[in-house]
């Protein structure tokens, strides 16, 4: 009977603390809300930032470029390496090709380029703009008449957008001929007989779709980094805090949208 005294207590000693945790969630999603309607608001009102959207097009995308393509062509590899064997095995290597292609085009790609993206730049776009928010420079451009979520944050979730498609074709590209390499290095295979068995039942929708999905991961990333930036406090301890749940928030988010975007374009695009 005392144990059970004990238990009760000491979970209604707890409820206080998860009441709280679920509060601050409910909070954070809440203020992710306004900070969305009011970055939407900024993104289409005049003067457009056009110099700096092309800055950030170029931090984000171009310098972005040679992580993401060597994260596709480790994922050709290991693609190559892992399906080879158990193809093999069933007596169906002929169709390694076609596995590699449909496995780096309709997944593994989008979503490598998408955790790589939010791993770089969401650190980076979370660290920039916690110090200018700990240094009160985000204050000041206030004091200047100059509106920081067009200036700051919409011109890097819109790079964000218009950057993760056109690095998810690069790591397509790499990932697809890494493969072909570490298949040919195996059992010598033609470039053009492997690609004929790859793309031999590949369709338009086949590509389009998942290559676009990362549009949204960009989103998820830009908005994601640009909230938890433009919320620090706390000195060099927050701008810490900013970054790290920044890369967490941004890597978690876009696996979830991911789940939901599959679903999605399976129903809309249901397989031939």
């Amino acid at each position: 009977m005392a144990s059970w005294i004990q238990a009760g207590a000491q979970l209604r000693s707890e409820l206080p603390s998860a009441r709280s945790v679920l509060s601050s969630v409910f909070e954070w999603f809440g203020e992710l809300a306004l900070f969305c309607a009011r970055l939407a608001k900024a993104a289409v009102t005049r003067p457009f930032e056009i110099r700096e959207l092309i800055r950030q097009c170029d931090a984000i995308g171009a310098q972005s470029l040679p992580l993401v393509a060597l994260a596709g062509a480790a994922t050709g590899v290991v693609i190559s390496l892992q399906t080879r064997d158990s193809l093999v095995r069933f007596g169906a290597k002929a169709f390694l090709p076609a596995v590699i292609v449909y496995s780096i085009i309709k997944e593994s790609g989008p979503v490598i380029t998408g955790l790589v993206v939010s791993g770089r730049v969401g650190a980076g776009i979370g660290a920039e703009l916690g110090s200018m928010k700990v240094s009160e420079q985000i204050d000041a451009m206030e004091a200047s008449a100059v509106d920081p979520l067009r200036f700051l944050a919409a011109t890097r979730v819109t790079a964000c957008i218009l950057m993760l498609p056109l690095l998810t074709v690069a790591a397509d590209f790499c990932g697809i001929l890494m493969g072909f390499l570490a298949t040919t290095l195996a059992d010598p295979i033609s470039l053009r007989l492997f690609f004929e068995r790859g793309f031999k039942d590949m369709f338009f929708t086949d590509f389009i779709p998942p290559t676009l999905k990362t549009a949204v991961f960009g989103l998820i990333i830009g908005v994601v980094a640009c909230f938890q930036g433009m919320r620090t406090s706390g000195g060099g301890e927050g701008v810490r805090r900013a970054t790290t749940s920044s890369v967490v928030l941004a890597s978690l988010f876009v696996i979830l949208a991911d789940v939901a975007l599959v679903r999605l374009i399976l129903t809309l695009f249901p397989v031939r």
